[in-house]
């Protein structure tokens, strides 16, 4: 993030953006959504780079100037930097024709009423520095996505240009700073509305270096490391996420050595705003828990696992893990893995979500799947079994459903730290390329050495087949040892 800031700061400091300056922030916002030769640092995502917006705001705030006119030249650095953005990681979301009710001048209204309001933000009554409120923010969200009102596609560029036009009117020479700075907060807010109602994130297009490309001879420890490098949509602990692992205890101890919950904080927003975050947690009441009761999966439920399909689909992380198979010439069902990605996509579709029989007997019933029992969890005999993803753990910690009781030190070799099984934070594609790589390319024990920079862990990622090989029966990482 320092070298972004340090970016916008010369790029702010004379408060004007050339057309050659344009074409190099353009040029730096892709090689961010690039994988450099060598590198372990994982691309942005197109979703992540969408807030960089928010920081040539805060950037620009420092810049505000006691003359009026300087402020307005500003604002248009701003608005150039974030057409630059807007270049590389969006695109219209926009039918060609608009709502019979939109007019330029309605628009305009509504902007100026917003930019004009004495309201907070925060809702705030005690703040004296005006803002535009949730309500406000709402209202326009509302004319933006109205039949009614929606603007039509060759109205997009006028609308944002717009945002900051009519923001500027409102700057006076007071030199006010705190009136200022909310000013620019304002319209940062504005443009932050209509990218979320009038344009759409720029599918990946990802191109691996020589480091980040498979071959036939890639093993499975290469993988996996590669796997990990790539996952941009990782939260990272401490920021993202908070765990509180406190004691340990062997597996046969059924005494509890934790008082509290392993989570003490996370990010909630991740489930709204990233892709495979959302379409997975979607996913999660889609099942009955009990083996032995017959699943019926609705239509809504077919398009819901389609969606999380088309969003893991467009990470590196599963790109990478398609590649894979390919170089190492994967088959399925005695057919050799598809190129294209529609057809790798029913591949996942098959191994994970179509379902089979765990529960046995006479009349065997469609009780189960590969996502279902690793992700979700399931109830055999009043015992949990799978159960083996941090997000359903958090979810079901959170609503009361389970009671952490301490983490259980590794079953072998020596160790210098405590470590879990489920390694929390990881992304939903992460887990999943992982224990895909394992079905289609790998054995029953797959024993390998993560990096994840600054430590080190031994892992076996187990896989289990079922169904006459043809599906996940269970899949999950089991923790040798951690090194510090």
């Amino acid at each position: 993030m320092s070298d972004i800031e340090s970016l916008y700061r010369s790029t702010f400091t004379d408060l004007v953006v050339t057309p050659e300056e344009s074409s190099s922030l353009e040029e730096y916002f892709t090689t961010l959504q690039c994988v450099a030769n060598g590198s372990s640092t994982p691309p942005m995502t197109p979703q992540q780079m969408v807030y960089l917006r928010a920081t040539a705001f805060k950037i620009a705030c420092e810049y505000i100037h006691e003359d009026n006119e300087e402020n307005i030249k500003l604002l248009k650095a701003v608005n150039a930097v974030v057409h630059a953005l807007e270049t590389t990681c969006l695109l219209p979301g926009l039918e060609e024709e608009g709502g019979e009710e939109f007019s330029q001048e309605a628009v305009e209204e509504l902007l100026c009423t917003l930019y004009g309001s004495d309201d907070s933000i925060d809702d705030d009554e005690e703040s004296s520095v005006p803002g535009i409120s949730r309500a406000e923010a709402d209202a326009l969200q509302e004319f933006l996505t109205s039949d009614a009102t929606r603007p039509p596609l060759d109205q997009l560029v006028w609308l944002r240009s717009s945002a900051f036009r009519l923001g500027s009117r409102y700057l006076d020479d007071s030199g006010d700073r705190e009136k200022i700075v909310a000013l620019f907060r304002s319209v940062n807010v504005v443009v932050h509305i209509i990218e979320k109602c009038c344009m759409k994130i720029k599918p990946l297009s990802l191109e691996l270096p020589p480091s980040h490309t498979p071959d036939a001879d890639t093993d499975f420890q290469t993988a996996a490391q590669t796997l990990w490098s790539l996952d941009s949509n990782r939260l990272r602990p401490h920021v993202d996420y908070t765990i509180d692992v406190q004691n340990s205890k062997h597996p046969c101890n059924k005494e509890d050595a934790a008082n509290d919950p392993l989570f003490t904080h996370v990010d909630l927003q991740v489930f709204a705003t990233r892709p495979t975050f959302k379409t997975f947690r979607a996913l999660l009441n889609n099942y009955s828990s009990c083996t032995g009761e017959e699943e019926t999966v609705s239509e809504h439920e077919l398009r819901e696992n389609e969606a999380f399909l088309d969003a893991i689909m467009q990470t590196a992380v599963m790109k990478y893990c398609h590649q894979y198979c390919l170089a190492k010439e994967a088959s399925y069902e005695g057919e050799s893995i598809p190129e294209s990605t529609s057809g790798f996509k029913d591949v996942l579709n098959s191994i994970w979500f179509k379902l089979y029989s765990r529960s046995g007997g006479r009349r065997r019933k469609m009780d189960s799947s590969g996502f279902e029992h690793v992700f979700v969890g399931e109830v055999k005999n009043g015992q949990i079994s799978g159960f083996h993803n941090w997000i359903q753990f958090f979810l079901e910690e959170r609503a009361g459903n389970v009671d952490y009781r301490g983490y259980i030190k590794p079953r072998s070799r020596e160790s210098t730290a405590q470590t879990n099984d489920d390694d929390p934070g990881c992304s939903p594609e992460f887990e999943l390329a992982l224990y895909t790589l394992a079905f289609l390319t790998g054995e029953s024990d797959n024993e390998i050495t993560l990096d994840t920079g600054g430590e080190s862990f031994d892992l076996n990622v187990k896989c289990h087949k079922y169904d006459g090989d043809s599906k996940v029966g269970s899949s999950y990482v089991e923790a040798l040892a951690h090194y510090e």
